[in-house]
């Protein structure tokens, strides 16, 4: 019962805060909607030109056209949008003998139809059903991706843990049957090779419970005030271990006053962490790496360099797809997930930002987060 009033809650919230674009020629039919519609935000266009220029710079959930108007008609700009967002909800209002109108918008993909003269609880009706359509429309298009991303990755961990155990269990085979020996020069190399193996599969196991906490569960960002200086000190202190293990130099320059920001704490962690671990991972041993930030009016930034061997150009447009791992060196064995950067870029766009990123081959690279204020 309760999992259910959660799931209604849930639902409810998600048609709330929606936007309305209504498209009418008659002024006061655009105002008669609005003031039912009130709750919503709700945009207007006297047709549909203007409508698909609106949609050009606002986010719009439902489209309400009517169908006969100048320059360009409500069947035109109902296929407009949907040729270019299928998922885009749009009402069509008509009067009742219309059929030919109601076949052809039909075939078009309309969501629904409001009648004309327009009944304003009809309306209102109206919009929230096919809102709440298109809310359940999107919890299954997100439980799908959600889905498939847990076979694509159950697939990527059972290749990636396979290399470590395979080589784990062959160096033990071979001590338990005395083919190294402790008097062997080559014993210690070999319980090297295992501690490094070993350590390989205990950072796989730690990354995969993260990315099961972080990345794999569903549900909006958790909002939360947090100091900036805060979250990107933890994501120095958890790396550190790794940059001194490299014999990395590891430095840090925070500006003095970094203003406190509304966002996921988690997610914006993840992002932190993974532009660290990226210039960790590519920086050959005895190189640097320095974070630092700059503060602007609207924005900051959090600034990684390091002195690793950069990223060639054709490469730069691909580093951010799921699973696509830079190797530098082509042996085929870049260890790791290849799924940092692609959820740190999502994390960072939510929050209505982004991750910048240059870099040369032999010179390093520079990857920016940057947050709105």
């Amino acid at each position: 019962m309760r999992l259910a009033v959660e799931r209604e809650l849930q639902l409810q919230q998600k048609i709330e805060d929606k936007t309305i674009l209504v498209v009418d020629d008659e002024a006061v039919i655009r105002e008669l909607c609005s003031k039912v519609l009130k709750g919503y935000r709700v945009l207007q266009a006297e047709d549909g030109e203007a409508a698909l220029g609106v949609l050009e710079g606002e986010r719009v959930d439902v489209v309400l056209t009517d169908v006969m108007m100048p320059r360009l008609n409500g069947l035109d700009l109902l296929k407009a949008v949907k040729d270019k967002d299928p998922n885009k909800a749009v009402i069509i209002m008509t009067g009742y003998a219309e059929k030919d109108i109601i076949l052809r918008a039909l075939k078009a993909d309309a969501d629904d139809f409001i009648s004309k003269p327009i009944n304003l609880l009809q309306l209102k009706t109206t919009i929230e059903k096919v809102l709440e359509k298109l809310a359940l429309k999107e919890e299954l298009v997100h439980l799908k991706r959600i889905d498939q991303l847990k076979t694509d990755f159950l697939g990527l961990i059972s290749h990636k843990l396979k290399t470590p155990i395979t080589a784990i269990s062959l160096f033990i085979q071979n001590l338990a049957r005395g083919l190294d020996a402790p008097q062997d020069p080559g014993f210690q190399k070999t319980l090297s090779l295992i501690l490094e193996e070993s350590r390989y599969l205990g950072y796989l196991i730690k990354d995969l419970l993260y990315y099961s906490e972080t990345v794999l569960q569903e549900g909006p960002p958790f909002l939360s005030r947090i100091n900036l200086r805060d979250l990107v000190n933890t994501a120095l202190n958890q790396l550190a271990f790794s940059a001194a293990n490299k014999q990395l130099a590891l430095t840090s320059e925070l500006d003095g006053e970094l203003p406190e920001l509304e966002v996921d704490r988690r997610r914006i962690g993840f992002v932190l962490r993974a532009l660290l671990e990226n210039a960790i991972k590519f920086t050959p041993a005895g190189g640097a790496i320095s974070v630092s930030t700059q503060v602007s009016e609207d924005r900051i930034k959090v600034i990684f360099r390091d002195t690793g061997a950069g990223i060639p150009q054709d490469e730069l447009p691909k580093i951010f797809e799921k699973f696509y791992q830079v190797d530098p060196e082509k042996t085929g064995q870049v260890r790791g997930f290849g799924l940092g950067l692609f959820y740190a870029r999502q994390f960072a766009q939510s929050h209505g930002g982004s991750i910048q990123l240059t870099s040369e081959p032999g010179l390093g690279t520079e990857a920016t987060l940057v947050l709105p204020r």
